[in-house]
């Protein structure tokens, strides 16, 4: 963690007032490590920009299942009775919950 504020771009789905998103580089990933130490992110979605916190996905539970079937719907056009995609079978799911 380096402790400053950084901005990331990220493919994300939104849910029910959160954000999921999947790390490509799990708990390795820098973003991953700071919000770790520090849940409180910035988010941004076009000109909106809001304070919330943020937390990894538990494995295999219902959320966790749906945050991977979400992004992998909205990027590799998963479908229902499909195979999940590497990326979305793989990655590891956060969390941002708006409210």
């Amino acid at each position: 963690m380096t402790g400053r504020a950084h901005t990331i771009e990220i493919w994300f789905a939104l849910h029910d007032g959160r954000v999921y998103l999947l790390s490509g580089g799990g708990d390795h990933a820098d973003w991953v490590r700071n919000l770790l130490k520090d849940p409180t992110v910035r988010v941004r979605i076009g000109t909106q920009s809001t304070s919330a916190k943020a937390r990894v996905l538990r494995a295999g539970t219902p959320e966790d299942r749906m945050a991977r079937q979400l992004l992998d719907g909205k990027y590799q056009d998963w479908r229902d009775g499909r195979r999940l995609s590497g990326w979305a079978r793989t990655a590891l799911p956060v969390a941002i919950d708006l409210s």
